[in-house]
């Protein structure tokens, strides 16, 4: 087998490429040959050390990956042979064979490409949760997305507008025409965005999905109507600082704290992928295969599109990770083993 490796704090062509014999699945466990990973922001931050509980160097990265189950171990149906899945994997994603707990694996509908499919799992989970779970956006409502040109916001903006839901979503002036064919109304995000969402939605939306963390936070809870919900999720803004790498989530967790005190109407939430999954693994997992099926369907019966920015071969992980961190693409780098 094949992986991608990374060592340590290094520019992305400072990540290895190594060889080694493919692993046997053991006890509930199978072993699956993946034929798509991505590249999310996760990656970014961990090249970086500046993901919140990132493992010790070495690592393999890969965030998530789609690819056909192998072999099984004991314990598990032998006829998962041959079945295509999907895992939500945090590391261990960028590499040729992967060996996952069984139950954490999600059958892909027949008729997807693998790449396709892959766009669709940490970017899918996390939109739907956050919009469903989060946010409960209903028809009618208005929201605002932040980077709606990215891998999890072009996936938002397509399962709010399946919501009935307006859309406004930040981007730079070159993916407005593409945000337009969406449906999504643009705003440039290197403007003045409260004045221009306030352009559009005088009272304030019902939600705001912001990515960006730091101080733009605070526009972001001010946009909001009485009775609407701001859900953050990571803090893009601090991807390039040093220092405690923590540090950045902890203040953002006690703003939001703090927020949710004041008698306004108005709620303030942080969004985790893994949440949960440390108190109830297997409520953990069965939420997760509810919603990642729900997605995957979706794409599946063409209600949701793939937005695939890039497809590169495994071994040409250090451009995909350079290209990614350009922020000249729209949608997500697929690595295809």
């Amino acid at each position: 087998m094949t992986e991608i490796i990374l060592p340590g704090v290094v520019e992305p062509e400072g990540l290895e490429v190594r060889s080694r014999p493919v692993p046997t699945p053991g006890p509930g466990e199978a072993l699956v040959r993946v034929e798509a990973t991505g590249v999310s922001f996760a990656e970014q931050q961990m090249r970086r050390g500046r993901y919140y509980d990132q493992p010790a160097y070495p690592f393999i990265p890969g965030y998530d990956l789609v690819g056909t189950v192998a072999a099984t171990g004991p314990g598990v149906d032998p006829g998962l042979v041959g079945t295509r899945v999907a895992a939500l994997t945090k590391i261990g994603g960028w590499s040729t064979h992967a060996v996952r707990d069984a139950a954490d694996l999600v059958p892909v509908p027949a008729g997807l490409r693998a790449a396709d499919a892959e766009t669709v799992v940490v970017n899918g989970i996390t939109a739907w949760q956050m919009l469903h779970r989060h946010a409960r956006v209903r028809a009618g409502q208005t929201v605002l997305v932040l980077g709606a040109n990215g891998g999890v916001g072009s996936t938002l903006v397509q399962l709010a507008r399946l919501a009935g839901a307006r859309v406004i979503g930040t981007a730079s002036p070159r993916h407005h025409d593409a945000l337009r064919d969406a449906g999504v109304i643009p705003v440039d995000y290197r403007g003045d965005v409260t004045t221009q969402v306030r352009a559009v939605a005088p009272d304030g939306v019902n939600a705001v999905f912001d990515h960006v963390g730091g101080p733009g936070i605070v526009a972001s809870w001010k946009l909001l109507r009485r009775g609407g919900t701001l859900v953050s999720y990571g803090t893009a803004s601090t991807r390039d600082d040093t220092g405690n790498r923590q540090l950045p989530v902890l203040k953002l967790l006690g703003r939001l704290y703090l927020w949710n005190l004041l008698p306004n109407g108005r709620r303030a939430s942080f969004y985790n992928v893994w949440g949960g999954r440390a108190l109830n693994r297997k409520r953990f997992q069965a939420r997760l295969r509810t919603d990642l099926t729900a997605v995957l369907e979706a794409m599946a019966a063409g209600r949701l599109t793939a937005r695939v920015a890039a497809e590169l071969p495994l071994t040409r992980a250090a451009e995909a990770l350079r290209l990614a961190e350009s922020g000249t693409v729209a949608g997500k780098i697929v690595l295809t083993p």
